[in-house]
């Protein structure tokens, strides 16, 4: 089939910056796209051919504007299943498939699907309501600490609660949620697998996340992580062996733990492109962008090693600090040698809200990792 520079149409359900990201790549190959969001401030308006406002938990939005284009895929995992179901079986080709992404939605459901298909992932119990936990760690049936999990729609810190005493639960919503065993693990890794619709797999290096701690958000990636060779590619073996569970077309970003032991266990999966994956921009031979589209369109699959060691630092809005956003000292970074900001087009900042990334390149990643912290010092996300 024809995609660049022709009739052919690719649909992108959700308009936020991992979609910009993915249209700084449809620009270069000359491929049409259309956008749905529900805001009128996303930042994938300025750079897509059609935008459409739209809920993506709309059957009908979402079915109505599936019907207009050729390949329909999404950046963010909060869409109406039954509309991608219903447009498969017209012919509408959606990847990844309305099946890997029902999965997924639910965070019970995704547990149960690690444990059906022999996949390492901590132990877990199942509840229809927060308030039935509180039984469950009276009667002993649930040992303190543990991990609260939102079974629907949390995602960044939200949805997530270490629980340590009962009092915890007092403020969670009263949800369908999982209770995850409390891993000590030595370091978080994330895996990106790329398969195409006719069947080739690539995988990206493995990448090593440290998290800030109030916020559960990442606030650096680090690649490679700097973890032993065969703890690699135990992790790379776990992530080819989920994809392959799901099937999927596009990207996998595959989260999981490394435990004190050395095991790897799977937390969760994205079936899209992922804060874990930014950096392949200015470090990768073939960005996770591109290669999402390269995928999702059956285009030979690009090269995923790293040109250079990159480091990336998540660019959240400050605590304090609400309306027309700032970036303080930007001018300071830039003077930094291989320092490349993104800025994600929101005009408003809230507290923790992703505004943008920085990547740090170096051949000495070592290196890159102390600029990082620099970045992260002077780089300040405020408003006016």
């Amino acid at each position: 089939m024809n995609y660049f520079s022709s009739d052919f149409k690719l649909g992108i359900l959700g308009g936020g910056q991992l979609g910009k990201m993915l249209l700084y790549n449809t620009r270069k190959f000359d491929i049409y796209t259309a956008v749905l969001d529900a805001s009128n401030e996303a930042p994938c308006k300025i750079a897509c051919d059609q935008f459409q406002l739209g809920d993506l938990m709309d059957y009908d939005a979402v079915y109505n504007f599936g019907k207009q284009v050729d390949v329909l895929t999404f950046e963010i995992e909060n869409i109406n299943v039954d509309a991608l179901e219903a447009l498969e079986k017209e012919g509408v080709k959606v990847y990844p498939s309305s099946k890997t992404l029902r999965t997924i939605q639910n965070k019970a459901t995704q547990k149960l699907f690690y444990v059906d298909h022999d996949l390492p992932t901590a132990p877990f119990t199942r509840f229809a309501y927060t308030s039935e936990i509180k039984e469950a760690v009276n009667n002993g049936g649930l040992t303190l600490p543990f991990v609260w999990k939102s079974a629907q729609f949390g995602y960044d810190g939200t949805g997530v609660k270490i629980v340590k005493s009962v009092d915890d639960l007092t403020d969670l919503p009263n949800v369908e949620c999982i209770a995850e065993t409390l891993v000590p693990f030595k370091n978080e890794l994330s895996v990106i697998v790329s398969r195409s619709a006719s069947g080739e797999i690539k995988t990206y290096p493995v990448v090593e996340m440290e998290f800030h701690p109030e916020a559960n958000q990442v606030e650096y990636v680090i690649c490679p992580a700097r973890i032993p060779d065969k703890i690699a590619k135990k992790a790379e073996d776990v992530a080819l062996r989920t994809s392959q569970a799901f099937n999927h077309v596009g990207l996998l970003a595959v989260e999981m733990f490394q435990t004190q032991d050395d095991e790897i266990l799977i937390n969760e999966v994205a079936p899209r492109p992922h804060n874990s994956g930014h950096q392949t921009i200015e470090a990768s031979y073939t960005s996770q962008f591109e290669q999402h589209i390269r995928a999702i369109l059956d285009l030979p699959l690009g090269r995923t090693d790293n040109k250079v060691g990159g480091v990336m630092v998540n660019l959240v809005g400050a605590e304090g600090y609400s309306g027309n956003v700032v970036y303080e000292n930007i001018e300071t970074i830039m003077k930094m040698d291989g320092v490349t900001p993104h800025i994600y087009g929101k005009k408003q900042t809230r507290p923790f809200r992703k505004m943008g990334h920085v990547t740090i390149v170096n051949e000495d990643l070592n290196e890159a990792r102390r600029v990082a912290e620099q970045v992260k010092n002077s780089i300040k996300v405020i408003s006016e």
